[in-house]
């Protein structure tokens, strides 16, 4: 590990700072997004039924599935671009509009047949009010690009914070007046609409739409090749509730649907603010003639040396967590996230490959993974689902596993990344998440006659003083430049690069 004075940096002595600053204003504000939420989602998850949680699944997997068409592709190659003038802002700002607009009559009018494929009536007016969602797409995806591309993402962190306030409070406050399902519905729309208008003003994007696409044809090829990602992602990750919908009762597919749901809290919540500072900051890297590989692994490294305690450690003690957050009516969860967290660190690392790739101009190796994934998944819950439940978890642990292989076999060479080098830089990881697990289990096996919130009071503090204690022992530089990869400065200083 050498130490490298800024004015010795090939690039500009402030691009680590920004890139840091950028990391803590939208990672740390996602976090305190994160707890306002999940105060208010433990809540409504105590007052609500599995059920409505099932109805509502059923219609994320139809938004999700329209939604690939929704431009945030289109935005996102403004990023990547190496001369964004304001006609072709507007002329993005006028694919937003065209798509959504449409997607949202499209919605509208398909709802019914939704509400048949799943035999649940109450499915049609759920997605009528849903359309509304699409109508503030173009006010989010186009500010965030802009924003994203000067890797400026504090003004994005506190919408974020306001986002998450508006929708807690949404959905508590529903969830008490006895709306059930609705309260699910109406805060996603109150948040849509929150943060649309704060970054808009953040952005102080006034650029009129231009519906004349001629010239844009970069725009249409790069965003093409990412709108086809977004749809073979759709078919990857909504296949499980699209299969099960028909089969199983809506308790099932709530039960189901939920675990999913906070098993993916960490890669669904924590790692997309990852990917989107790491995606212009790669992409700054390449335009300086600049190798990613370093700066890959050194990422990779600081996602897993969180995921992987946060999920071993949920697996094994998922029984007290549930009874504690939601109580006996979600018991039947238990085994199911269980089951599910196993799988997840393989998942998060797959997810955080592709800003590498498309930075460099390559997003046909995303195309590549992403139908993998659309093959892999699919075909291994056609044959999961007749296990119920606990089939669609044997199912991810098949998928994930092979597809996250093949995504690093098509990504490594990519960005000239060595797999010795990244597993040597995951082995202290491994060695001391594995150290903690036998820590919890031993010590859960003497207290399982305790009340389950005893049992987590007791288990958690003592997994994270043993992980800890590992890395601070015998990897401490590990820690220390997680720290400072993670934290916010005032003034630039040396950076720590990891040598090549």
């Amino acid at each position: 590990m050498s130490r490298i004075a800024p004015d010795s940096l090939p690039d500009d002595s402030g691009f680590a700072l920004r890139v840091r600053n950028a990391l803590a204003w939208r990672w740390g504000s996602q976090v305190l997004a994160q707890v306002i939420t999940w105060a208010s989602t433990i809540a409504v998850f105590r007052i609500l039924d599995p059920s409505d949680y099932g109805l509502f699944a059923m219609t994320q997997a139809v938004l999700a599935a329209l939604n690939f068409l929704n431009g945030y592709s289109f935005a996102t190659s403004l990023i990547q671009a190496d001369d964004v003038s304001e006609r072709r802002i507007g002329q993005v700002f006028g694919m937003l509009i065209v798509a959504n607009v449409g997607l949202a009559l499209a919605q509208f009018a398909l709802a019914p047949a939704a509400a048949s494929y799943y035999g649940q009536p109450a499915i049609a007016d759920m997605l009528r009010v849903q359309a509304l969602i699409y109508l503030a797409t173009p006010f989010i995806a186009l500010p965030s690009a802009l924003l994203a591309r000067r890797i400026e993402f504090r003004n994005q962190g506190l919408v974020n914070l306001g986002c998450a306030i508006v929708g807690a409070s949404v959905a508590l406050i529903l969830a008490l007046r006895g709306y059930g399902v609705w309260a699910l519905v109406y805060a996603p729309i109150a948040m849509a609409g929150t943060r649309a208008l704060g970054l808009t003003i953040a952005a102080k994007l006034l650029v009129k739409p231009v519906f004349d696409f001629r010239g844009a044809g970069d725009i249409l090829t790069f965003g093409g090749a990412l709108t086809v990602c977004q749809l073979l992602w759709i078919v990857q990750s909504q296949s499980d509730i699209f299969i099960a919908g028909r089969s199983f009762s809506t308790h099932d597919l709530g039960i189901y649907a939920e675990a999913l749901f906070l098993a993916l809290v960490v890669t669904g919540r924590f790692l997309p603010p990852i990917n989107e500072v790491a995606f212009p900051a790669y992409a700054e890297l390449h335009k300086k003639g600049r190798s990613l590989a370093p700066y890959f692994v050194r990422t990779v490294r600081t996602v897993m040396l969180v995921t992987a305690p946060i999920y071993i450690g949920l697996s094994l003690t998922a029984g007290p967590a549930i009874l504690t957050i939601g109580g006996e009516k979600w018991a039947e969860m238990i085994p199911i996230i269980a089951g599910l967290a196993l799988v997840m660190p393989l998942f998060a690392m797959q997810i955080i490959c592709s800003p590498a790739t498309n930075a460099i101009g390559r997003p046909s190796i995303y195309v590549t993974t992403s139908a993998i994934g659309a093959l892999i998944f699919p075909v291994a819950f056609y044959f999961g689902v007749s296990g119920g439940p606990m089939g669609l978890v044997h199912a991810w642990w098949v998928a994930a596993p092979l597809l996250l292989l093949a995504t690093l076999a098509i990504t490594l060479p990519a960005i000239e990344v060595s797999p010795a080098k990244l597993l040597l830089e995951m082995a202290p990881i491994a060695l001391s998440t594995a150290m903690m697990a036998l820590a919890v289990y031993s010590i859960d096996q003497a207290i399982l006659d305790w009340t389950p919130y005893m049992r987590l009071a007791v288990l958690v503090p003592i997994g994270a003083a043993t992980y800890g204690a590992m890395l601070f022992a015998f990897w401490p530089g590990i820690l220390r430049e997680s720290w400072q990869m993670l934290r916010p400065q005032a003034q630039p200083e040396p950076v720590a690069l990891p040598a090549e």
